[in-house]
């Protein structure tokens, strides 16, 4: 088994919206990558994709020019899930979330890799300890990025039951060399951990919304006022600690709050799906973006990213 620094050459299989931006964190971590995806357009749009980012760092102050063409040269593609993990000591699977995608994937996988590459996979919705064959399970990771994921920190590593824990540690070590912030999780969940929290935040956001007690504007100007960048420095159980648990348990005691209750769908998101109106993408969602220059706003939501988690990079290394 390789150490976290032994493992030179990764494999990703799948370059859509998640491919290029790992492909260039682990570049950038000076491994080699090879990648894989079925579609000729695909991949075309990745290399796109990933040299613009690469140059984006750069004129960020995050890369030095003069290392772009290193980076960009690290990566590679492969017309076969074969070619592509034959020098692999890490696997990076990251195609669409689908089931019997993710099968067929698999059953090519246990055909072609070694006992001890280390075979990751970054679904955000399925189970995916229940799609690879049984064989696989001892070397299977769960690491969840998150989008865009050359810029968002965030890895959550959870293992299989069946890997020694030996195979999580060294993929949290590796992802922490490549510059990434992974987590460990002690043991499988749907969701993980960040995605939980947003799920709890969205059925807040929505209750709010569907009985009218204030507008999206006012949400989120309400939480970017408050709790979200105190959560940059205290986290969520810190923010408890200095605020004292016996105010927690009083909140609890004296039923402060409530949850909202359960519904199939929210009526304010099932209008908006029902006009069309999907957000960024279509033109309209919660706001209005009729003319305005896409590109534009998503290049200067990812200069406002950069600089935040610069921020909140010195604060997690100096923290309170």
């Amino acid at each position: 088994m390789k150490t976290a620094s032994e493992i030179k050459h990764v494999a990703i299989l799948g370059a859509g919206t998640m491919g290029p931006g790992m492909a260039q964190i682990f570049a950038q971590g000076g491994r080699t990558v090879t990648m894989w995806t079925r579609s000729e357009e695909t991949r075309e749009k990745a290399k796109q994709t990933l040299r613009k980012s690469i140059e984006t760092f750069a004129e960020e102050g995050l890369l030095a020019a003069d290392k772009i063409e290193n980076v960009y040269g690290r990566v590679t593609f492969k017309p076969t899930v074969e070619e592509t993990v034959s020098r692999a000591d890490f696997v990076m699977e990251t195609i669409v979330e689908n089931k019997d995608a993710k099968l067929q994937l698999f059953k090519e996988l246990d055909a072609c890799i070694g006992p001890d590459v280390i075979l990751a996979s970054n679904t955000s919705g399925l189970n995916v300890f229940d799609l690879v064959p049984p064989q696989r399970l001892k070397q299977m990771v769960i690491a969840h990025w998150y989008a865009p994921p050359q810029l968002i920190p965030l890895v959550e590593v959870v293992k299989s039951a069946q890997a020694p824990d030996s195979y999580a540690d060294i993929t949290v070590a590796f992802l922490e060399e490549c510059g990434k912030t992974p987590v460990l999780m002690k043991k499988f969940i749907r969701g993980y951990i960040a995605n939980r929290m947003q799920m709890c935040l969205n059925q807040e956001v929505f209750y709010l919304l569907d009985n009218d007690f204030c507008s999206p504007e006012d949400i989120d100007k309400a939480v970017k006022a408050s709790f979200i960048p105190r959560a940059v420095v205290l986290g969520l159980c810190k923010r408890a600690d200095f605020g004292g648990l016996d105010m927690t348990a009083n909140n609890y005691k004296n039923k402060s709050y409530t949850l909202p209750p359960e519904v199939d769908m929210p009526k304010t998101l099932a209008s908006h799906i029902e006009k069309g109106e999907l957000g960024l993408k279509s033109g309209k969602g919660f706001y209005d973006y009729t003319n305005v220059d896409r590109q534009a706003l998503l290049a200067k939501r990812d200069k406002q990213l950069f600089e935040i988690f610069k921020i909140a990079k010195k604060f997690m290394d100096d923290p309170v």
